[in-house]
């Protein structure tokens, strides 16, 4: 078995991130879907929907939900499935190397999948300069809590 993933963005970001990791992979990954948020759908609409997207998707091991913007109505509906939901947890700020992280991971346990999931994300996030330019700012590690 392995955790069940479920984007849930504003539309087209989910489907096009899930297009990108296909390329990428070479074939659609198993044990994943794409829940677009189109402007103007009930909320409710959409918490039933990834309740039933979740459900199909959760093998017995859960399901790791990634969403783009916290506070956001996609990231509330991820909000409402996690209450809802036995075992589930909820990523905001996706990004590609977050996706790719968690297909890599997904026969793993939901908490590893999860913080490996979020180390991506952490990872995949560089501030770079050209070669010879003045920096305005520190160079440092970026440290997303």
């Amino acid at each position: 078995m392995s955790v069940g993933l479920l984007l849930i963005t504003h539309r087209p970001l989910a489907g096009d991130l899930l297009s990108v990791a296909t390329e990428i992979l070479g074939s659609r990954p198993p044990g994943i879907e794409a829940l677009e948020v189109i402007n103007d759908t009930p909320c409710e609409d959409l918490v039933a929907e990834g309740l039933r997207r979740a459900a199909r998707l959760d093998q017995g091991d859960g399901v790791l939900i990634l969403t783009d913007l916290f506070g956001a109505t996609p990231a509330n509906v991820a909000m409402v499935l996690l209450d809802r939901l036995e075992r589930a947890r909820v990523l905001a700020g996706v990004n590609l190397p977050m996706l790719l992280r968690a297909l890599n991971y997904a026969a793993l346990d939901l908490e590893t999948v999860a913080e490996k999931a979020a180390q991506g994300a952490r990872d995949g996030i560089r501030l770079c300069v050209a070669a010879g330019e003045q920096r305005t700012i520190p160079a440092r590690r970026i440290q997303v809590t």
